[in-house]
């Protein structure tokens, strides 16, 4: 598998022209971990670049396919929080993988050619099947979700995919799938009528000495074979855009691109720690979800561990050891971190005073994602009437692009819609 470097949102020309593609399984109520994690990002990226966010329901059934009951709420809840956090659906495009049968299509197209090898090395298949023993993952949805997520990204044409370090190789999966199906398809079902056409149009002579370029670039690696070849191609007037296109790719030994490659747009990883000091995590019920009331908030926090050596409220203690620490680096200004260190070496303050400010912050930054959310809580009609347009405005690139599929694979004719 090829290796690609992973792209900065600052090395993309023309942004809005650029479409970014990024989803996230159901999973409910969603957590600070998850805002500072993916939220926060996608926030930014919707002013920059044509984002395309969607709910990955298919992809959460590959690990929970005897569990479907809650997926239908959990989409809900998550929605709402995007919501919440500031994804706003006049600028980026917002749907249900579920309500989009065109990534099943694709995903079956894909899988003609794909080789099994590909879906089998890709590193999380047997991390994760070792993480969840509990489950059966014996199952095809499960090694071949990679697939799926490879027909998500290509459905749309995406260029930018932000992921995190350990998802770059499904990217590159996603680079190999789209450049093995352009070989095999970037060219007409009459690819061979329309070179000899094109021969004829070009004339005998120039026909004679582009062939023989193009055969020693082709068996003797010579480029400058190759330049002129090109050179005269892009000068013969005689050929139609077409036989221009096919005379190319048979040169270079390539087709047309019809699925491009897209880009990791690689992400920094959230460092977002739990109540207990652990990752910020629901399935450690440590966490801080983006609707929590300020009661909620400051109870949870209050009852944070904190540095065990403090015992008593005169006992001197060390930031180091106290997982509230860590909140103050994500949250309060260096100046209130210096009086934290301070108070907290010194004994000057106590646990709970240490606490107050991490308190007001996350409060600070909740309070607007609980209005935001207000609306769409006590009227789920306006979330459907969004989440039902996102899914028109999609299904119109999406469909673009499956013509084109099956054009190039010969699925087009007269019994076709």
């Amino acid at each position: 598998m090829s290796t690609i470097e992973p792209q900065t949102a600052h090395s993309v020309i023309n942004p809005k022209m650029t479409r970014v593609l990024s989803g996230m399984r159901p999973t409910g109520w969603l957590h600070l971990g998850h805002y500072h994690g993916v939220l926060e990002n996608w926030v930014k990226l919707q002013h920059e670049y044509d984002c395309y966010f969607f709910v990955a329901d298919w992809h959460a059934l590959t690990t929970h396919y005897d569990n479907p009951q809650s997926l239908a709420a959990h989409t809900q809840d998550m929605v709402i929080d995007w919501l919440a956090a500031g994804v706003d659906p006049e600028k980026a495009t917002l749907f249900v993988q579920s309500a989009m049968p065109e990534h099943a299509e694709l995903h079956v197209l894909l899988s003609m050619g794909t080789p099994l090898s590909w879906l089998e090395r890709i590193p999380t298949y047997k991390d994760q099947q070792a993480k969840l023993r509990e489950k059966d993952l014996a199952t095809y949805g499960f090694l071949g979700y990679p697939l799926l997520q490879a027909a998500d990204i290509l459905l749309y044409r995406a260029q930018l995919v932000p992921v995190g370090a350990d998802q770059v190789s499904h990217v590159e999966l996603t680079r190999e799938v789209a450049r093995r199906f352009n070989h095999l398809y970037g060219k007409p079902l009459d690819a061979e009528t329309v070179q000899t056409q094109a021969y004829s149009n070009m004339g005998k002579k120039a026909a004679k000495q582009y062939q023989q370029w193009a055969k020693q670039y082709q068996q003797e690696g010579d480029t400058e074979a190759l330049q002129q070849a090109q050179t005269l191609l892009a000068a013969s007037g005689s050929l139609s855009a077409l036989e221009r296109e096919v005379l190319s790719g048979h040169l270079t030994g390539s087709g047309r691109v019809i699925l491009p490659e897209p880009q990791a747009l690689l992400t920094t990883a959230s460092k977002m720690v739990g109540l207990d000091g652990e990752k910020m995590s629901k399935s450690y019920g440590n966490t801080i979800s983006l609707r929590e009331s300020p009661d909620a908030v400051r109870d949870k926090i209050r009852k944070m561990p904190t540095d065990p050596a403090r015992v008593r409220r005169t006992d001197a203690g060390n930031p180091e050891r106290c997982p509230v620490w860590n909140l103050h680096q994500v949250y309060s200004s260096l100046e209130v971190q210096q009086w934290v260190v301070t108070g907290c070496t010194t004994a000057g303050i106590g646990c709970l005073d240490c606490k107050q400010p991490v308190i007001d912050e996350i409060n600070k930054i909740l309070a607007p994602m609980r209005e935001r959310a207000r609306p769409f809580e006590e009227d789920t009609g306006q979330l459907n009437t969004i989440l039902k347009q996102g899914a028109a405005r999609a299904r119109d690139t999406a469909q673009e692009t499956l013509k084109e599929v099956r054009q190039s694979m010969g699925l087009i004719g007269r019994w076709s819609s």
